[in-house]
């Protein structure tokens, strides 16, 4: 057989395989040994299995490692470290057990850290401006100036404007008006803010504000005996107090710019009645276009539509008369 083949080994395709040993299968081992001549009848068997074994192999469809969790366990676990900053691997992990979910801590960190998360104490370092705004909605308020000209005998003079804004409703108060603020006249202000009877900031708890030198060591000493935590801004940063600033260019545009201002009165009796329109006859778009305090005893379903004018008209405020 060696000097039939010319000395070289006979090299078999698979189809030349499957022939054979599927021939040899129906041939018993004694009587294979005497006929088989190109190739052992060892080697005919174990083409045989290895047949077999082909059938039954799916390692093709196969990728490797662990199949991954579903999108949506996946979606839950970076939901939960996004939430709660605090949470480690074996919290999530629990917290997972509650909903029917046994996952381990491993596959916590891995699902983590294929998102981009940082662990729990590096989370729970690095809180965002936007999440100290949503943890503390309620309890959040603003501060902020603005300046308006007034013509007085002695020529046009500055007027300084300090208002407090809440920022889960939006509503304003204007803390003070005066020609030249000054470290005592904020002091002041800021204990009128803070009486516990009728303090605008009674139900507060921190309050925002820029790095002007008028915010001294005085007035925020004041704010934190009375339970506020003053919230300084970092340095030109402006969209930090959005809600302040809003409200700024809405009493300009809407009315103190339409005006030429005579005195300190006329000022003060400009905001008042904006700030009056503002809650009660405004409709804010950022709360969801509904007046913040509307008036119940003129908001009737029946009779003619009536206008409420202000500053002669500049500011107007359409409802239906009561029957």
């Amino acid at each position: 057989m060696k000097e039939l083949h010319c000395g070289k080994r006979l090299r078999f395709s698979d189809e030349q395989r499957c022939r054979l040993a599927a021939k040899a299968k129906k041939v018993r081992f004694g009587s294979l040994c005497s006929i088989a001549g190109i190739v052992t009848p060892q080697t005919l068997l174990r083409w045989h299995r290895r047949l077999i074994a082909q059938k039954y192999d799916s390692s093709g469809g196969r990728k490797p490692g662990r199949p991954r969790k579903a999108k949506e366990i996946r979606d839950l676990v970076v939901r939960m470290a996004e939430e709660n900053r605090l949470w480690g691997y074996t919290r999530i992990s629990g917290a997972l057990y509650n909903l029917g979910y046994e996952i381990s801590r491993s596959t916590v960190c891995g699902v983590l850290k294929a998102a981009g998360i940082e662990p729990a104490p590096e989370r729970g370092r690095k809180t965002s401006w936007r999440e100290f705004l949503k943890t503390h909605w309620e309890m959040l308020a603003a501060c902020d100036f603005f300046n308006a000209e007034v013509w007085t005998l002695a020529g046009l003079v500055r007027y300084d404007v300090f208002f407090v804004i809440r920022l889960a409703t939006r509503e304003v108060h204007i803390a003070g008006i005066v020609p030249s603020a000054n470290g005592m006249w904020m002091e002041q202000v800021a204990r009128n803010l803070t009486d516990p009877l009728d303090g605008f900031l009674r139900d507060c708890r921190f309050l925002i504000h820029d790095r002007s030198p008028l915010f001294s060591d005085g007035f925020t000493q004041i704010l934190k005996c009375g339970g506020i935590e003053p919230v300084q801004l970092p340095p030109r940063s402006p969209n930090l107090n959005a809600y302040a600033e809003r409200f700024v260019r809405t009493i300009k545009e809407n009315c103190l710019d339409q005006m030429i201002l005579f005195g300190e009165s006329s000022l003060r009796r400009a905001t008042a009645e904006f700030v009056e329109h503002y809650h009660k006859e405004r409709n804010h778009q950022g709360m969801d276009n509904r007046i913040l305090l509307p008036d119940c005893d003129v908001v009737e379903p029946t009779g003619g539509g009536a206008r409420r004018r202000r500053l002669g008209g500049m500011l107007n405020y359409y409802y239906r008369q009561a029957a």
